[in-house]
């Protein structure tokens, strides 16, 4: 599984064609195909490229991220 630093992360950040990455507790996920993530940009509160963790635990909606492709690991 590839490993990704947080800078790593960042590069997938949905904008110019970019695939659309996220993590969430230390997996890397590939959001690219999610129509809720349109331009790298999820309800225009949560950006692409982004451990994602944190902001997760005030979502109003259940844990479903992990229904995409994992790709990695965030070291």
């Amino acid at each position: 599984m590839k490993e990704f630093t947080a800078d790593d992360l960042s590069e997938f950040d949905g904008k110019d064609g970019r695939p659309v990455y996220v993590a969430y507790k230390g997996i890397v996920y590939d959001v690219t195909e999610s129509a809720m993530w349109g331009d790298g940009d999820h309800e225009a509160t949560h950006s692409a490229g982004m451990d994602l963790t944190e902001e997760h635990e005030d979502a109003p909606h259940d844990v479903y991220v992990t229904d995409f492709p994992e790709v990695g690991k965030l070291v």
